[in-house]
C-alpha cells in the first residue's frame, strides 16, 4: 500500500501528509457489507498499492448515525497527489475491472455516499501502517464542530497545548487532528483515535475526563473563548481485516 513495491513498506522518511481524503459509505442491510469489503480488499487496495504512497484505512461501522456504513480514509502530501491518484485508477484495467463488478450487481453498490478533503493540523503525526497480522483495531472517529473560525482557531490551540499531553497520559493517541477543507459541517476539527477494545476506550475516556488538569483546562478555555465546540458527532468503527492501517 505505501508504495508500488510493497504494500506494508513505510512512508519516505520525509514524507509529510498534508491532506486526507474521508469517503463515508452508507449501505443498505444485505449484500451491499459484503460487496464493498470485497471491491476493497480486491478491487481498490492492490491498485492504489500501484499508484499511490500515502496512509489508507478502512473502516466497517459499528456505532455510527446510519447502519451499515463504511469509511476509507487515505493521505497525500499534496492535492496534486489525489488528482494523479484518480487518474492512475481510471487507467488501471484490472481496477476498471472490479469496479464494474461492484457496480454492476444485482443491487446498487450503495445507498450514496460521501466525500471531505481534510488539511491535517501542524500538530497532527504521521499514521504508520499495522505491521503484518495485526489485530483489527475500534477507531473512534470525532468532529467538533465550532460556531466560528475564530473559535476553531482556539480550539487548535488548546489541543496542540495542554490537551494531547492530557489526551496521552489517559491512554488516548490520536493518529489525526484535521479541519475540514471541502465537505460539510465547517468549520469543524476532525480526530481519529483507536483503540484495544471498547473497554480500553471507556477507560481512556474515563481517566480523561476526571483528569484534574483537563477539569481545569476546559475551565479556562470556556471563560476565555465560550463554548468552541458547539456540535460533537462521534462514530465508532472497526478497521477491516485487510486494511493497510488497523
Amino acid at each position: 500500500m505505501a508504495n508500488a513495491t510493497s504494500a506494508n513498506a513505510a512512508p519516505a522518511a520525509d514524507r509529510k501528509t498534508r491532506f486526507y481524503l474521508l469517503e463515508t459509505y452508507y449501505l443498505r442491510a444485505g449484500t451491499q457489507g459484503p460487496r464493498i469489503n470485497q471491491f476493497m480488499s480486491r478491487g481498490l487496495l492492490p491498485a492504489l498499492a500501484k499508484a499511490f504512497s500515502g496512509p489508507a484505512i478502512c473502516l466497517d461501522g459499528l456505532i455510527t448515525t446510519h447502519q451499515p456504513q463504511f469509511v476509507t480514509i487515505r493521505g497525500y502530501a499534496a492535492l496534486e497527489e489525489m488528482e494523479a491518484e484518480q487518474a492512475r485508477l481510471r487507467a488501471d484495467a484490472a481496477y476498471q475491472k472490479e469496479f464494474a463488478a461492484w457496480e454492476d450487481g444485482p443491487e446498487a453498490p450503495y445507498e450514496h455516499y460521501s466525500r471531505a478533503v481534510l488539511q491535517a493540523a501542524p500538530y497532527s503525526p504521521e499514521i504508520t501502517l499495522s505491521d503484518a497480522g495485526a489485530k483489527p483495531r475500534i477507531f473512534e472517529l470525532r468532529t467538533y464542530h465550532s460556531p466560528t473560525w475564530k473559535q476553531l482557531a482556539a480550539l487548535h490551540e488548546r489541543f496542540a497545548g495542554p490537551e494531547i499531553r492530557i489526551f496521552h497520559r489517559s491512554g488516548v493517541h490520536p493518529v489525526l487532528y484535521s479541519e475540514t477543507l471541502f465537505g460539510p459541517n465547517m468549520p469543524n476539527l476532525t480526530y481519529l483515535i483507536p483503540f484495544d477494545s471498547l473497554a480500553a476506550r471507556e477507560k481512556a475516556w474515563d481517566a480523561f475526563g476526571a483528569d484534574p488538569e483537563w477539569i481545569k483546562v476546559r475551565a479556562e478555555s470556556v471563560a476565555a473563548h465560550g463554548q468552541i465546540s458547539s456540535v460533537i458527532q462521534i462514530s465508532l468503527f472497526r478497521a477491516a481485516v485487510y486494511s493497510p492501517v488497523r
